[in-house]
């Protein structure tokens, strides 16, 4: 469904908007986008290694959808080709959909989605849409046991960082002729973490989890 839903507000994008300005030479020059972000996690508990405490059997996790700015930076390698880097903080509470329904599991875990993707831009008119793929490293900042955690025992959480692929979809709208734009974007994570929960050094509990998030993204961007 989220799939579907992103892909035709892309295409509805790109029809929807004017189609007066000129077409311009982008070789060289650099894009900055400011964006309004949804970061909407999509993963699940694939595999429990370590478990002391007895989790109920079942027991799944759904980490909580953000909203958040970031802001995009593109060089033109040539009219068609180019370099994007992101950069954001988003946060995200983890807590229990089965086996621990409503239990909060995990809290305030900070993320940077450290992510560079090689685009290839369509020349469709004024609208160009653009495909991209390439590395994200995930990066877990400040991450808190959750509150239904501690009469466990737990002192200590670790979510880890990883590497992982993004693949990307869009489409930017000229709204003149000075380098201003219109920019919708979608991007897929496929990415692993591995969770551990401490009860003082010792590891109480281990899951490797599935992130796999969707980043949507609309606002401006500007040409120089």
């Amino acid at each position: 469904m989220r799939t579907s839903v992103m892909v035709g507000a892309l295409i509805v994008g790109a029809s929807i908007l004017p189609g007066t300005v000129a077409a311009q030479d982008r070789s060289g020059s650099v894009q900055v986008k400011a964006f309004v972000t949804g970061v909407l996690p999509d993963g699940k508990i694939v595999e429990v290694e370590i478990d002391s405490v007895g989790l109920p059997a079942g027991t799944q996790t759904k980490a909580n959808d953000n909203v958040v700015p970031t802001v995009a930076i593109e060089y033109f390698l040539t009219q068609n080709l180019s370099l994007e880097t992101i950069c954001c903080l988003t946060q995200h509470n983890v807590d229990g959909v089965s086996g621990l329904p409503g239990a909060e599991l995990v809290a305030d875990a900070k993320l940077i989605p450290a992510t560079i993707t090689a685009k290839y831009q369509f020349d469709l008119g004024v609208a160009k849409p653009y495909i991209g793929a390439g590395p994200a490293y995930f990066i877990f900042l400040g991450e808190d046991p959750g509150a239904a955690t501690l009469p466990l025992g737990v002192t200590n959480f670790d979510l880890s960082d990883e590497f992982g692929l993004v693949l990307q979809a869009g489409v930017d709208v000229p709204l003149n002729d000075r380098g201003l734009g219109f920019s919708l974007d979608a991007k897929r994570y496929f990415i692993d973490t591995t969770a551990r929960w401490f009860v003082g050094d010792t590891i109480a509990i281990q899951t490797e989890r599935r992130l796999d998030p969707w980043v949507v993204s609309a606002g401006l961007a500007y040409r120089f």
